[in-house]
């Protein structure tokens, strides 16, 4: 078997011994900070003395499918093609979810080891990712969502609930999570893969903030698992697909700016198109709130449609499509005429008759823009960069090379 693989142009050295990679999804890092004030995260609080503990910033949109694809890509979206949860796709002209493989630009590292002969697995919480992330890789690919339906056809592995000893979960739960944590040790008593991904969901930060009760008992749960992995001799690496932050006035109030009723009121309806590349098939816990937004409009309008946006109270920025895509490394085709990030504790929304906020029963938290691009980057082994900006998607270079 070879001794390293290259992927988009970065160098991979192979594995000598188990590799996982961790997603945490919407990992603000205050999360680890408070569990281990708590003293419920023993494993975490060891990073500080024997590992290596790093800040990364993810990739913009701070959304879940661009960040997983750049962590197992290695590369920008300007690489990968996959720019958000959902994209307006001018060759069909529909609104469309960009969770199809067809939609993928590059290679993962997956793909490429297992086609190297290494033994690979990848395991997400939500189905949506599964397509994606197990995109050409010849190993186990099956996501906590679906587990009771993954084939050895199909998936790599068949019997999952049984094998794992857990429930099927829920896809709005903790548990979710916990099934990919608890697949993930499975299969290192197991199978033992030489590179293992797992994905989580950020159901639990969408809900709770850093030091409540639930987000302690998450994030010691998320503990007791990467122990047991540390314990079988895997080397880790933990980051986070983006951060997550309140977005409420100071009584609790969502604040949500509805772009698309504004720039009705301001050019008629329907002259522009407002897309919110958050939206996918689970948003009862955001109500598909974030804080990122594009805007396709006639080109005789944007200029107008730029001042009108960004004279907005609760707007950080609205960039036009060049300027947006060099900046965040964006491929030019899925991204709109303008883009338009919020401030800290804004969203955006399109018209306020589309969001069904019936699901919000906690104060609103979100992600999307500058402000949750900050993310962990975790080690249990020393590593060594002399790079000035970490990015999420060097986790598996610094875990497999220990050193970019």
């Amino acid at each position: 078997m070879t001794s390293e693989i290259t992927v988009n142009g970065r160098r991979y050295a192979a594995p000598s011994e188990p590799t996982v990679v961790v997603c945490i999804d919407g990992c603000e890092q205050d999360y680890i900070n408070q569990a281990i004030r708590a003293q419920v995260a023993p494993f975490f609080a060891s990073l500080a003395t024997r590992g290596t503990v790093l800040t990364a910033d993810c990739v913009m949109p701070s959304f879940t499918n661009p960040n997983n694809l750049s962590i197992v890509t290695g590369a920008p979206p300007s690489v990968h093609g996959i720019s958000g949860n959902y994209f307006f796709d001018p060759e069909q002209g529909v609104e469309v979810l960009m969770n199809d493989a067809k939609y993928l630009r590059a290679p993962t590292i997956l793909a490429e080891f297992s086609k190297a002969g290494r033994k690979v697995a990848t395991i997400t919480a939500k189905d949506k990712l599964s397509a994606l992330l197990g995109c050409g890789l010849e190993g186990v690919r099956f996501s906590a969502e679906k587990a009771n339906e993954a084939t050895l056809a199909d998936n790599g592995v068949d019997d999952v609930l049984a094998k794992v000893g857990l429930p099927l979960p829920a896809v709005y739960s903790a548990e979710l999570s916990q099934f990919v944590l608890a697949a993930g040790v499975w299969l290192m008593k197991t199978m033992r893969p030489d590179i293992m991904y797992l994905s989580t969901t950020d159901y639990v930060q969408h809900k709770h903030a850093p030091g409540t009760p639930a987000a302690n008992a998450f994030y010691a749960m998320l503990d007791k698992y990467l122990a047991s992995l540390d314990a079988m001799g895997a080397v880790i690496g933990v980051t986070a697909d983006h951060g997550m932050n309140a977005k409420t006035d100071s009584v609790g109030r969502p604040n949500i700016l509805f772009l698309q009723d504004i720039l009705d009121a301001h050019f008629g309806a329907g002259a522009c198109r407002v897309i919110l590349p958050i939206t996918d098939p689970y948003v009862v816990h955001h109500g598909a709130l974030g804080s990122y937004a594009t805007v396709s409009a006639p080109a005789p309008m944007l200029a107008e449609a730029a001042r009108c946006l960004g004279a907005l109270e609760g707007v950080d920025h609205v960039l036009d499509n060049a300027t947006a895509c060099a900046r965040f490394q964006l491929p030019n085709d899925r991204v709109g005429d303008l883009v338009v990030l919020a401030r800290r504790l804004f969203t955006l929304g399109t018209a306020a008759q589309m969001h069904d906020l019936s699901g919000l029963t906690a104060p609103l938290r979100s992600h999307g823009g500058l402000t949750e691009q900050q993310v962990p980057l975790l080690f249990n082994r020393q590593v060594r960069s002399e790079t000035a900006r970490l990015r999420n998607f060097d986790v598996f270079a610094l875990a497999l090379n220990r050193s970019i």
